[in-house]
């Protein structure tokens, strides 16, 4: 077993079109503060660059956030304190997409084993 398999992450990722770009800043702007006091870290943001392969239909922005557990996570979308955040969410994009994955941290991609690879490749 490889160190990285006893590094098990959960993931958020999210994929969406801006529709009212303040309401979602007014979200946005409370996430460096709030997610972190649930367990989340931003791990990536982007924007759209090309649609290469697939059959999903293309989101303008993409960010994926990294939590300690789904518990964590659940915990961060749940939490009545946040009741007033994430509508503006909500009402700031189109097309949302929140998808969330069992993963691993590979920030050391020579510490990733076949069986790291085999783990999530079978059901």
């Amino acid at each position: 077993m490889s160190a990285n398999s006893e590094k098990k992450k959960f993931y958020a990722l999210n994929m969406f079109d801006v529709v009212d770009l303040e309401k979602y800043l007014a979200y946005f702007s409370r996430l460096p503060e709030a997610a972190p006091r649930y367990g989340g870290r931003m791990v990536a943001f982007g924007r759209f660059r090309d649609n290469v392969a697939g059959d999903l239909a293309p989101r303008q922005v993409l960010f994926l956030v990294e939590w300690e557990s789904e518990e964590a996570f659940n915990r961060f979308r749940d939490d009545p304190e946040l009741a007033d955040l994430h509508p503006l969410r909500e009402s700031g994009t189109a097309s949302y997409i929140w998808q969330t994955f069992d993963g691993s941290d590979v920030s050391d991609p020579t510490d990733v084993s076949l069986d790291d690879v085999l783990a999530v490749l079978k059901p």
